[in-house]
């Protein structure tokens, strides 16, 4: 072909060339797979790494193509790129190998005991994925052991989403946070910024004197300067006379030379604004039922208080008809979980979570997720539970209305770090020799309890490992538990007896039933055992026997120190209720707005 010029000749039409783009989907997992192999063979290595004396051969050119602070060094013409030898300052030798491995591999291993270090290493190494999944991670690890120590170092960070989900914990937990270590590590600026909040979970304004007072003896040659710049922030005006009276008398005011500063701090105390938690009030929850259909209503009593409030379970966004409750779960940060079937595809075994928005004072989705299960949900051929042990939600699914030899406990917990549900260790029950009839699954301490008449058995989430236990013999039809410290507690249809099982010495005794009950008196739907306010209650819904009606509703609560039921004399406002009965707390104001207060 001649040059190019005035000659140059152009194919045919029939010999145009038509250029395509191809790609190689195995070349860039080939090429890092090839960059980690010459890696760990230590092949064409060209720099050597040092940190805390420890060396590392690496290759500039990989160091350089993962991180601007490598790029920057090899490059622009520091000492350090002429050097075979660099040293690094500022890093610590265990986690810069946990960096290491991440740039050769792009995968990345993070834990509680070393996020932190491994969250500074990435920000001095400008590595973006490794320094947003630090943080991803501490916001998902925020809880009661951890959110003053997460919150110290988001502050410093200017992390304003780990921050915001750590203050969110201490606010909610405030009374046990603050009588941490961690928490008197604080400073006063950091002090100041929780103690001044609306927020804080309280009963009394006492208990953030008692927080304060814990701060400054903490380290009180140091801290004691800093109290009249403190006190401000007690709503000293929400105490009682005599706890004034106790607080001025106090050796930190009554000793200190600035004592008169803060006396006139205190009794200038002008911020009658009431505390989050001294409106917050522990309710039952009971779904209703209407024209034997599952309504969107619930029923939240605290019958000692005499609060009756009914309210919606939908989401705002949620237009379609009710949908069951068909599991429901409160967890030790009081979050609350209601799973319901997915419609759409009846077909699919699909369900939908809710939790309960307690800012917002609404039910949000949670998430959709599928679970394997070989019949669809509506058919009813499970018996569905959902359950938390140590923050993680478990859903167990029993296959008890088949007419098999066996029965499968089948059970998934949620992985929120990945956003999935990971199957667990199966449990087997024989249905041959001991019929299943009902079955209850509750949690108490680091366990799962599975009951039903004839078999009892506990989950170890730490081990993924069934264990098998006595069950109740002298009650063959339990029919609600539930769990108060150490021990189980069960009843049967009737409320004839009580049995509680100690989970620490496994051993059951038999507890008072029904008291006072006439012999033309019956349950009209099975009792359910429920704790509020940390004392056991029993509810259930009466009928007269010989003309088989409604005659009311029932609460009792156990008095352990007199061995028997006290009738709280309960007016429950009539309706045709569920027989699950969950607790927990609520901002009466924000729940109110919402709810129609019932009359008692």
């Amino acid at each position: 072909m001649a040059a190019c010029g005035d000659d140059e000749k152009f194919p045919l039409d029939s010999e145009l060339v038509h250029p395509c783009f191809f790609q190689d989907e195995s070349f860039q997992p080939g090429f890092l797979e090839t960059v980690k192999d010459l890696q760990k063979n230590g092949v064409l290595q060209d720099v050597v790494l040092e940190v805390e004396g420890r060396q590392f051969p690496c290759h500039r050119l990989v160091l350089s193509v993962a991180s601007p602070y490598f790029r920057a060094m090899f490059t622009s013409g520091m000492a350090e790129s002429r050097q075979k030898t660099v040293i690094l300052q500022g890093l610590n030798a265990a986690v810069f190998k946990e960096i290491l491995s991440y740039i050769y591999s792009g995968c990345l291993q993070v834990s509680l005991d070393r996020v932190q270090h491994l969250y500074q290493a990435a920000d001095l190494l400008q590595l973006d994925y490794v320094r947003d999944t630090c943080s991803s991670y501490m916001d998902m690890e925020v809880g009661c052991s951890t959110c003053v120590d997460l919150y110290k170092f988001g502050d410093l960070f200017s992390l304003d989403t780990v921050r915001e989900s750590c203050l969110q914990c201490i606010y909610k937990h405030f009374t046990k946070v603050s009588s941490s270590e961690e928490f008197c590590s604080l400073s006063v600026d950091q002090l100041t910024e929780i103690i001044s909040h609306d927020e804080l979970d309280v009963k009394e304004e006492t208990t953030v004197w008692e927080a304060v007072v814990r701060w400054v003896q903490h380290s009180r040659e140091d801290r004691t300067h800093h109290i009249p710049s403190i006190l401000p922030h007690i709503r000293f005006d929400l105490l009682t006379p005599r706890d004034m009276v106790a607080i001025l008398d106090h050796p930190l005011v009554r000793e200190d030379p600035g004592r008169s500063t803060i006396r006139n701090v205190v009794n200038e105390s002008s911020n009658l604004k009431r505390r989050h938690g001294m409106d917050t009030l522990e309710m039952a929850i009971i779904p209703v039922y209407g024209s034997g259909q599952m309504t969107d209503q619930m029923v939240f009593m605290n019958p000692r208080a005499g609060e009756y409030i009914t309210w919606s379970h939908r989401p705002e966004n949620y237009e379609e008809n009710p949908v069951p409750i068909i599991a429901m779960t409160v967890t030790s940060d009081n979050d609350i979980y209601i799973l319901q079937e997915v419609t759409e595809n009846i077909d699919e075994n699909q369900l939908n979570m809710l939790k309960y928005n307690h800012a917002r004072n609404r039910w949000e989705d949670a998430v959709i997720f599928p679970i394997f299960l070989p019949k669809p949900v509506n058919h009813v051929h499970y018996s569905l539970f959902l359950v938390e042990v140590d923050r993680i939600l478990y859903f167990l699914a029993v296959d008890s209305y088949n007419t098999g030899a066996s029965a499968l406990v089948h059970i998934e917990k949620y992985n929120q770090h990945v956003d999935r549900w990971h199957d667990c260790s199966q449990l087997l029950i024989d249905k041959v020799t001991r019929p299943i009839g009902d079955i209850l699954v509750v949690s108490s301490g680091p366990y799962i309890y599975f009951l039903t008449n004839a078999e009892m058995h506990s989950y170890d989430p730490s081990q993924d490992r069934w264990s098998k236990l006595t069950p109740p013999k002298l009650m063959p039809g339990i029919c609600t538990a539930t769990s108060l410290g150490t021990e189980i507690f069960c009843t049967d249809k009737q409320f004839s007896k009580v049995m509680a099982y100690d989970t620490e010495s496994a051993h059951w005794r038999v507890l008072p039933g029904w008291p006072n009950r006439g012999p033309d008196r019956a349950a009209n739907k099975y009792p359910c055992l429920f704790v509020l306010e940390s004392q056991l209650h029993v509810w259930l819904e009466t009928c007269v026997m010989s003309t088989d009606t409604v005659d009311g509703s029932l609460v009792f609560v156990y008095d352990g120190s007199e061995g028997a039921w006290r009738d709280l004399n309960a007016t429950l406002p009539i309706k045709d209720y569920d027989t699950r009965v969950h607790v927990a707390r609520f901002h009466l104001p924000r729940l109110t707005a919402r709810g129609l207060h019932e009359d008692t």
